[in-house]
């Protein structure tokens, strides 16, 4: 619910009664991971979404049940090929849904209100929520539990409802979900929601050229905060960058080291200078950060050049193997725009340890569980990038 706190704050603040139906477990393929959240309030109006929609119609209607009842419920939907009536995922997933009525009057309103304010505001914040067990055949009822807010220092506001011991074991369990940004059902006695909400990750674009403007639109579009950063005044203009957040003028390798210590496991750096004099220096530092993806833009023999001045410099080769060079996937790119969506596509599947192949050339799970662990030096596979300095389109 922390994914729609904009639209469901101002109901807060309005005084609205509202029931909120959220993701709480998936399996199989199914579009919408844990967290995904539909709100509906007592006038009918619908805001989120919880399966692109599947089932959106059969949750709303949960959703006005549990605000005529107040009583919460968790729900399953799976495909079924046996029953034509059935309600489920055409993907052939399934999903959990946990439906919580918030009237005006919930002891657990006031939690989601600062909740909801703390993601507004773009803060790091981890909502915890108990939820039943799993049981076939019909809507299950919830005990209405409460609420605990966990924020990155380890500080709660509100109690789930049960013993002191429960609220210390979420507390802990959400700390560490929220420390990697991550929304997931856990078990500590009893099954816990933890829907933790981040800032948007960095992507910090260095080298003002025409690739970067149409890298810098891709990446707020895929909800970034994204820099622009180059040492020429000239070039480095917001009026260049209107997508852009920031435009710093400063040498790139200085940027990074006064940056560093705010950077983390989310962080994609995107090096589009192609020139020694930046780069170097830059990547130098780039590859020696915990950061999710290291990017730099050149042909093969701008990159055997670029490797040999690296090593030079003192990387080792499990450094260089985190450098995604030349950077983007294979897509033909030739435009600053096609280009951007080469990059931007090597980044999603970095970040999912995906392949990068066509789908029809798959048959593994289109959708993953939960992604890998941010920060690691994975690579895509296939294909494979020979250092042997030969010349090749970018992207």
């Amino acid at each position: 619910m922390l994914d729609i706190a904009g639209e469901l704050l101002g109901w807060c603040a309005e005084g609205r009664d509202f029931a909120v139906a959220t993701v709480v477990a998936v399996t199989g393929s199914a579009p919408r991971g844990p967290g995904a959240a539909l709100a509906v309030d007592a006038t009918g109006t619908a805001v989120g979404s919880v399966s692109g929609g599947c089932v959106e119609a059969a949750v709303y209607d949960l959703c006005r049940q549990a605000l005529e009842t107040g009583e919460p419920l968790r729900e399953r939907y799976a495909s079924s090929d046996e029953d034509p009536f059935a309600v489920g995922l055409t993907c052939g997933g399934g999903i959990d849904v946990l439906v919580v009525p918030v009237r005006a009057d919930a002891r657990c309103r006031p939690v989601l209100a600062e909740a909801l304010a703390a993601a507004a505001r773009g803060e790091p914040v981890a909502l915890v929520r108990a939820v039943p067990g799993e049981r076939d055949g019909g809507a299950l009822p919830v005990r209405d539990g409460g609420a605990l807010l966990v924020r990155p220092d380890g500080s709660t506001t509100g109690t789930l409802g049960g013993p002191a011991a429960l609220d210390r074991t979420a507390a802990a369990e959400a700390a560490a979900l929220l420390a990697v940004g991550r929304t997931a059902l856990v078990e500590a006695g009893e099954g816990l929601l933890v829907e933790c909400s981040t800032p948007p990750p960095r992507m910090i674009i260095f080298g003002a050229v025409d690739f970067a403007a149409a890298l810098a639109h891709v990446g707020r579009f895929l909800g970034h905060h994204v820099t622009v950063c180059d040492a020429r005044p000239v070039f480095a203009t917001p009026a260049r960058f209107p997508d852009a957040h920031e435009v710093v003028v400063d040498w790139p390798h200085r940027y990074l080291d006064a940056q560093a210590a705010g950077l983390d496991g989310r962080t994609v750096l995107c090096v589009l200078t192609h020139d020694p004099k930046f780069d170097v220096p830059l990547l130098e530092r780039a590859l020696r950060l915990p950061v999710a993806y290291v990017g730099a833009m050149g042909s093969r023999r701008t990159h055997h050049d670029r490797l040999t001045r690296l090593r030079t410099a003192g990387l080792t080769d499990r450094e260089l193997s985190r450098l995604h060079s030349p950077i983007g996937l294979d897509l033909g790119a030739r435009t600053p725009e096609e280009t951007a969506l080469s990059i931007a596509a090597e980044i999603t599947a970095t970040r999912h340890n995906a392949t990068g192949r066509p789908l029809t050339t798959l048959s593994s799970p289109i959708h993953r569980d939960a992604p890998p662990p941010r920060g690691l030096p994975f690579r895509l596979t296939p294909p494979s990038r020979a250092n042997d300095g030969s010349t090749a389109p970018i992207g």
